[in-house]
């Protein structure tokens, strides 16, 4: 009599639904209001970039994995930036990552990455346009993807930090009896 076969937990794998809705979301955007996002430009009280775009260097690991991997540095940002600043959760090959290689294949790596970097920008208020976001992104795309990973590092964690402490519902300190 054989013995009975322990059902493994199903695995998500690298697609997540979630960040599929996500980026369908972010491009039905764009391409409803083509002319507010081309003609977009920080505000007057933008703050400068961390990081040097041409300090893509440093750190060196960032930077190899930016030339030889770049759908890695890519969704790792994509994981900063829109699920958890720490990187808890994060998965090298991810739904971001798999969209990076598809565009790729194709010479539109460029457009997932300039709405990467304006995302960044819209919500840090950093320098910048969407013209200078697409120029780098298809210039130089392993400085940018560097910068942008870079920025997230620095930024994230700080945004976290400032927004402390956030109790969850139902939760509540017992009065005195």
């Amino acid at each position: 009599m054989a013995a009975p076969q322990q059902q493994q937990p199903a695995t998500q794998g690298p697609v997540n639904s979630d960040d599929i809705a996500d980026w369908t979301a972010r491009f039905n955007d764009v391409l409803a209001r083509p002319g507010e996002y081309v003609n977009s430009k920080s505000a007057p009280n933008a703050q400068p970039w961390y990081s040097s775009f041409f300090a893509c260097f440093s750190p060196i690991d960032t930077c190899l994995m930016a030339y030889c991997c770049p759908c890695v540095v890519f969704g790792r940002t994509h994981h900063r930036t829109r699920k958890n600043a720490n990187l808890e959760g994060y998965e090298p090959i991810n739904t971001s990552c798999l969209l990076f290689c598809a565009s790729s294949c194709v010479g539109l790596h460029w457009i997932p990455m300039a709405m990467q970097r304006a995302d960044l920008r819209t919500k840090h208020n950093l320098e910048g346009s969407c013209l200078l976001d697409i120029a780098t992104a298809c210039c130089c795309h392993c400085c940018q993807l560097v910068q942008a990973d870079k920025e997230a590092a620095y930024r994230e964690p700080l945004l976290v930090q400032q927004q402390g402490y956030q109790a969850q519902a139902g939760m509540s300190f017992p009065g005195k009896q």
